[in-house]
């Protein structure tokens, strides 16, 4: 349904009845030049809060926490001025061919925007805004919560205790690698990085290093961590925390040939972005123990298919994509996600807008 008649409603209320009738058409006819906008997802409350009384749109909501069929979203998106979307939704030719000329600008709520076809967004002049910064301490928490995890083998331990395993002291039952004295690699340093180096640093980490496109002296700074090429991350790291965009460049960076320079005692954390994986390689460096342990927040596809061989692995904690899952932060990301797309369609500056 579209944006709320709560301001007729109000009119309502204090009107004769003739008046009213005029007033309530005026209301609806000024609504109809207002811009229109579909929301692909039942959007957290502070977001949901903002756009609903902000008065400036007319918006409809796909009011699920499942994602809106695609011939659903074909459909809905057809005329419309505004398009605030999620992770799940491909933003690709078809769907703008869709949407036709009025869309001018799409806000995805999600630091990632792999799912967008940028080149077709550039092309057609729509503005894009994102939700960065926002998600970096709840991303930053769950990284360094799935590394211990999986370094600690928290997952085997439980099932140990709850199906029967536990029984006498064992001197390297259950043992896995910790953090003192160790070298932590950042595959992307930003501030998702920084702020894992941060939380890791009270643990006696040893050493800190680091690779990207180019040295980022500023953040690395902070953290004291050392520049280093890909082949060294991957020869140094006893723990290699994956933070990297998704890009033609770093797609499936995270393979077999990285993996053979590893150490058979590292582990690798990936809180960024399935893509960045081969998971077949990943899967046959697990299995053979060519590296300790993986944790994943993210894989391909999403949702992995239960029958995943990875899923059959003790050495291979898997996470339903939620590094971001907590309640301030899905707020706030709804919030800016929302924000963004107001300013956007008042032409004015977005709050964070993807330069494209």
């Amino acid at each position: 349904m579209w944006c709320s008649r709560a301001a007729l409603r109000g009119v309502q209320r204090i009107a004769p009845l003739s008046l009213t009738e005029r007033l309530g058409s005026n209301v609806q006819r000024e609504m109809s030049t207002l811009p229109r906008v579909y929301v692909t997802r039942q959007i957290p409350p502070e977001g949901l809060k903002i756009i609903r009384e902000s008065g400036q749109v007319q918006f409809e909501l796909w009011d699920s926490d499942d994602a809106v069929p695609r011939k659903e979203l074909l459909e809905k998106v057809k005329g419309v001025d505004g398009l605030l979307c999620v992770l799940t939704e491909k933003i690709d030719a078809e769907l703008l061919d869709a949407a036709g000329p009025n869309l001018k600008v799409l806000s995805t709520m999600s630091v990632g925007f792999d799912h967008l076809s940028l080149e077709e967004l550039k092309k057609r002049g729509i503005r894009v805004g994102y939700t960065p910064d926002v998600l970096t301490d709840s991303v930053a928490e769950l990284t360094v919560a799935l590394l211990l995890t999986t370094s600690r083998r928290l997952i085997e331990a439980t099932h140990e205790a709850k199906t029967g395993g536990w029984g006498t002291w064992r001197t390297l039952w259950l043992c896995g690698y910790e953090l003192a004295n160790s070298t932590v690699g950042i595959l992307g340093l930003g501030r998702i990085g920084v702020a894992i180096a941060e939380r890791l640093a009270p643990f006696k980490v040893k050493k800190f290093i680091y690779t990207d496109v180019a040295p980022r002296p500023e953040l690395a700074a902070i953290i004291n961590a050392e520049y280093v090429s890909l082949d060294e991350l991957a020869r140094q790291s006893d723990f290699l925390a994956v933070c990297c965009a998704l890009t033609p460049e770093t797609k499936e960076i995270c393979n077999k040939n990285l993996f053979s320079k590893m150490k058979n005692t590292a582990i690798l954390v990936n809180t960024s972005r399935g893509g960045v994986v081969n998971q077949e390689d990943l899967y046959e460096a697990l299995s053979t123990r060519q590296i300790a342990a993986a944790g994943l927040d993210v894989t391909v596809p999403e949702p992995l298919p239960i029958n995943h061989p990875l899923f059959t692995l003790k050495n291979c904690v898997i996470l339903p994509h939620i590094a971001s899952a907590t309640y301030n932060t899905r707020n706030a990301m709804s919030a800016l996600a929302v924000n963004n797309l107001l300013l956007g369609l008042r032409g004015e500056p977005m709050i964070k807008e993807l330069k494209m």
